[in-house]
């Protein structure tokens, strides 16, 4: 429960108490700011309070905006200041001094609350309220005039639109969200949480992919269909969450990771289906799996390279921000870059009508259009902005590498050396071991060699701060050379079931990798040391499956592949519940990324 202290006189026939009462605050009166000093001292330190003033006119939807987001610790509207656990001792202070600026001992209209947010010496929210209406009147004519304004605009037409991602797809956009926002509406009018339809969302995409996996033409028809209502189902948590405001930490985490693992389970659902045809397309699957996580990290490490650096600008940046002044641009650019809309789409209707060899061929082919129309426009503004990186940037970057114990070691050992061109040496590197994997035949050394190289090669991420232009190709190098090495050692071993352990250990080791941007992204650092040493950094888990496979039978190295999954995943899954879920009890400020579409 939260509480509200109204300050000040109750207006006749004001709606306030009741509006705030339906937004969840219990409602106390003050006379004066002295009795709000008792009344809020006598509010317990875990609860939010809200300071507001009797004569506020406003929209409800105001209110909500202003009071009861959850993401920020203070924050404040006309007539209004509200301060979570974590900001109440700044709130006391603030309203200490205003009680101590009210010289005769009472209220003065549209003071108090007002002086609290000036005086409030700690970050304040000031929430966007567009045509939404938030005001304390001074007199009875501005009053009714504020009351009159308040008729004018439906606010609930407001809270509608704006429960929509301000930046989205086309597809999303235009087929999508113009009605699943009253689904959102619906689901929130029926006390649904957003974690409860993200959980929705990620079973009906899990069977979805057990309708793929029947491999006839029944299953894979429903299962695009499942795959569509699957993704209308995450639009609308996320609309949820803006529509009510029910942001939380734990829901953020599981949004972007059952995003990760709706897909890549269809992918392996059809793979499945496949096989139960004669087709075997898991290299296919395992190819679109690297090429999409690849993908996602180059849009971390770029972002965060990028997102708190000084001077960023570039002649580049300047063409893109002039091309988005122009509708037509602005869509098709956002399409071709193949957005998770687009490509749930397109990956449901080819599942319905096609084969999955015929999904998978088109997807890798839109995929990869994507990814190097996106890096290459990136390379080209890094190249030509004049961008000074920050040590957050370079510390991000560095956690991103997942860096293991051999390359911490070796770092240590060629303590000042300084190698220029990171981005460059861990390219050759992960070229070399995967080119060795690629042109040798299953059990050879070479592989192995390539590995030791690219082994020796490793520490150049460590060996100082990775501020270069082009440093943040850095971690996506390392994620391509390690999945890549994975998926051809496992299509050399030409035996069947080594392709799908090897689907599973890529699986294990991204879902790793993306959790490190998850913490990152949410200001909770990266994984524990102790957890990225445990399972090898990408370093150690690049040389062990190499050494494997140049010592097993190709049966042997499958199921040194799969229990070699199995073990990862358990260790990163464990910790990595224990951490959120840990996170989100211990009250972690709200995350709500409304970044680039996934």
């Amino acid at each position: 429960m939260s509480t509200a202290i109204l300050t000040g006189q109750p207006v006749p026939g004001s709606s306030l108490e009741n509006d705030l009462r339906s937004l969840g605050f219990d409602v106390r009166v003050a006379t004066d700011a002295a009795d709000a000093e008792t009344l809020l001292a006598a509010v317990p330190a875990s609860q939010r309070v809200a300071v507001v003033d009797a004569r506020f006119v406003g929209h409800v939807h105001a209110l909500r905006l202003g009071l009861t987001d959850p993401r920020f610790d203070a924050a404040a509207i006309p007539g209004a200041v509200t301060a979570r656990p974590a900001a109440r001792p700044a709130l006391t202070r603030a309203l200490r001094t205003a009680s101590d600026d009210a010289s005769n001992g009472s209220v003065v209209v549209g003071i108090l609350a007002e002086r609290i947010a000036e005086v409030l010496d700690t970050d304040l929210h000031r929430p966007e309220l567009g045509e939404l209406v938030a005001e304390v009147p001074r007199d009875p004519q501005a009053r009714n005039e504020a009351r009159q304004a308040v008729t004018v605009v439906d606010d609930e037409a407001i809270r509608l639109r704006t429960a929509v991602k301000s930046r989205d797809g086309f597809f999303t956009t235009y087929c999508i969200s113009p009605y699943s926002r009253y689904l959102a509406r619906w689901c929130a009018r029926r006390g649904f949480t957003p974690n409860q339809v993200t959980t929705a969302s990620l079973i009906t995409a899990l069977i979805a992919a057990g309708c793929a996996a029947t491999g006839t033409r029944a299953g894979y028809v429903a299962a695009g269909l499942l795959l569509l209502f699957s993704f209308v189902l995450d639009c609308t948590d996320g609309q949820l969450a803006r529509y009510s405001l029910q942001y939380s930490t734990l829901g953020a985490w599981l949004d972007a990771t059952f995003d990760r693992a709706k897909e890549y389970a269809y992918y392996a659902g059809l793979a499945l289906g496949a096989a139960r045809g004669g087709d075997d397309v898991w290299a296919l699957a395992l190819g679109a799996m690297v090429l999409q996580t690849c993908r996602h990290v180059v849009d971390f490490s770029f972002n965060e390279a990028n997102h708190d650096a000084t001077a960023n600008t570039s002649p580049t940046a300047a063409l893109s921000g002039r091309l988005d002044s122009v509708g037509w641009t602005v869509w098709l650019r956002r399409m071709i870059v193949l957005p998770i809309g687009e490509r749930w789409a397109m990956i449901a209707v080819l599942t319905a009508v096609t084969t999955p060899r015929i999904t998978f061929y088109v997807l890798l082919i839109g995929c990869a259009f994507a990814a190097t129309y996106t890096t290459a426009g990136r390379v080209l503004r890094s190249l030509t902005r004049k961008a000074q990186r920050t040590d957050r940037a370079a510390q991000a970057l560095a956690d991103l590498t997942d860096s293991g114990p051999l390359a911490e070691f070796l770092a240590r050992l060629t303590r000042g050396v300084r190698v220029s061109g990171p981005a460059a040496v861990a390219l050759i590197a992960g070229a070399l071991v995967v080119g060795a994997s690629w042109l040798s035949p299953y059990g050879s050394w070479w592989p192995v060699l390539g590995a030791g190289v690219y082994v020796l090669l490793s520490p150049v991420a460590l060996q100082r701060p990775l501020k270069g232009a082009l440093d943040w190709l850095v971690p996506p190098f390392y994620r391509a050379a390690e999945y890549g090495t994975v998926l051809v050692l496992a299509a050399k071993a030409d035996v069947n079931g080594a392709l799908p352990a090897a689907f599973g250990l890529v699986a294990a080791v991204a879902y790793h990798h993306y959790d490190t941007v998850y913490r990152i992204r949410g200001n909770a650092g990266a994984p524990p040391h102790w957890l990225v040493r445990a399972i090898g950094g990408h370093e150690g888990r690049t040389l062990l499956v190499t050494v494997l496979a140049a010592l097993l039978t190709a049966t042997d190295f499958k199921v040194a592949l799969t229990a070699l999954a199995v073990a990862v995943a358990l260790v990163v899954l464990v910790e990595s519940i224990r951490f959120w879920v840990t996170a989100h009890k211990l009250g972690a400020p709200a995350v709500h990324d409304e970044g680039e579409p996934a």
